[in-house]
């Protein structure tokens, strides 16, 4: 069964941050999407297994700050 986490990013100003996130996440074992929004600044991350602090070192390590929303 999927799992699905909403987070909120901070940071994001182009489609390279976009990008930066989606492929940070997307190596997270485990996430099988990750759609990232800069028009909302959010991302919803969905997986078999989600190993919630992986995905927001992953985006730290890129330079961003995100938090789980909900």
């Amino acid at each position: 069964m999927s799992k699905t986490i909403q987070l909120a990013i901070k940071g994001m100003t182009c489609d390279h941050c976009v990008r930066a996130i989606t492929n940070a996440v997307e190596d997270v074992e485990g996430v099988t999407t990750a759609q990232v929004s800069l028009d909302t600044n959010s991302a919803r991350i969905e997986g078999e297994v989600i190993d919630v602090a992986k995905i927001l070192a992953a985006i730290e390590e890129e330079g961003y700050e995100a938090t789980v929303v909900g």
